[in-house]
């Protein structure tokens, strides 16, 4: 027969785990409550004529209207190449943004020749560039994915740096002296205090690979949601201009949760302050 000394004792961590997941589940049903409101509101404006639907869809119509695109492979299709695009921008101008951030960051030479001209070129609306990228790189798949490096390098970039540069100079000079090698120092002490603007950057850069991405592809694009977009406001098709923008929020929506999700992984150490 088992003894009360032999029943287990359960862990503190164990005991506060249980409310902490019903604070987080109670906190992601509040942040829902707000979108759900407005879109009732604009059902409810749509059916009762106040918004016409000429102009301005009701919520219902745009998911039948994404519920039968994607029945018939349309809206898969140009997902895909949408995808394509902001992924292949994504990584060239997040590879450029952490080379050249870490090397202003890290080298009293590369902050000399390398953060001058990012500094001066920042002030310039990416954007704002696109007659001259059709110039320089046409007006094909490379201006794209061009316009979507652009927009991830430079958030990407300067979090990078700052990162990098925020670090408390006492904790490297702690780790050299506990004998850590450079690669050890750059390991166990830069890397680790760099990562929560690095997380913000990402976080940054991906919305901004969003919009530079919406722009895009309204530039002789022949296939992509912004191409769909396109082509059904040229046949006045308002419900599929507002499924293309929903497209692009919902993706912009499901990219931050999952680098939510994997900063809250990997910065497991980190207690920042919470809201009341």
């Amino acid at each position: 027969m088992t003894t009360l000394a032999e029943k287990p004792v359960e862990a503190p961590e164990a005991a506060a785990a249980a409310p902490a997941a019903r604070a987080r589940t109670r906190r992601r049903w509040q942040r829902a409550v707000s979108p759900v409101a407005l879109l009732a509101l604009w059902e409810a404006g749509a059916r009762a004529g106040v918004i016409p639907e000429e102009k301005l869809p009701a919520p219902s119509l745009v998911l039948q209207t994404g519920w039968r695109l994607a029945g018939d492979g349309t809206l898969g299709e140009h997902l895909a190449d949408s995808l394509t695009r902001a992924g292949i921008g994504l990584l060239i101008g997040g590879v450029l943004a952490l080379a050249l951030g870490a090397v202003a960051g890290l080298l009293r030479l590369g902050d000399d020749l390398v953060d001058p001209p990012v500094q001066m070129a920042r002030m310039l609306p990416h954007l704002a560039l696109l007659p001259l990228l059709i110039i320089w790189v046409g007006i094909g798949e490379e201006l794209k994915i061009t316009l979507v490096a652009l927009g991830v390098f430079f958030p990407l970039y300067f979090n990078v740096y700052a990162g990098i540069r925020d670090i408390d100079e006492r904790l490297v000079e702690a780790a050299r002296t506990c004998g850590l090698n450079p690669w050890q120092r750059l390991r166990h002490v830069v890397l680790p205090g760099a990562l929560p603007a690095l997380f913000l950057g990402l976080r940054l850069a991906i919305g901004a690979a969003w919009l530079s991405l919406v722009v895009g592809e309204q530039v002789n694009a022949d296939r992509g949601i912004g191409f769909l977009m396109m082509e059904a406001r040229e046949f006045s098709q308002t419900d599929v201009v507002v499924l293309g923008l929903f497209v692009y929020a919902l993706l912009g929506l499901l990219s931050d949760v999952l680098l939510r999700i994997v900063e809250r992984r990997t910065l497991t150490w980190r207690r920042g302050l919470k809201a009341a």
